[in-house]
């Protein structure tokens, strides 16, 4: 049986600078979470596949992230890395209500994507 998410109100969207990110904790690692230009919200573990650079210092363009330290780029939405590169960060399911708040599944977090 699946485990169904439990989401958690972690920010508000405005928290999030535009083609950016913000860090946030939970008991199983550190998140973190990007807003596109479109104003998208992904979050992901915040590591890069790679050397475990935090992706929340890379560079946010369309749905993807460069990582700071050697610019694997990877997608927001998956966690997968782009181009020849492998490998993949868990990616973590977000949802935004009508007033901007952004909520992440914690259960998700704090075990299945780990």
């Amino acid at each position: 049986m699946p485990v169904q998410p439990i989401f958690t109100l972690v920010c508000h969207i405005d928290d999030i600078p535009a083609r950016g990110a913000r860090r946030i904790y939970t008991s199983a690692f550190e998140v973190a979470l990007f807003r596109t230009s479109d104003n998208k919200i992904f979050a992901l573990k915040n590591e890069c596949p790679h050397k475990k650079a935090p992706l929340s210092e890379g560079i946010v363009h369309g749905h993807s992230v460069a990582c700071p330290l050697h610019n694997w780029v990877i997608d927001l939405k998956s966690g997968e890395a782009q181009g020849a590169d492998k490998g993949c960060t868990p990616a973590l399911e977000t949802n935004v209500d009508e007033s901007g708040n952004v909520y992440l599944a914690i259960a998700q977090a704090n075990g299945a994507a780990a």
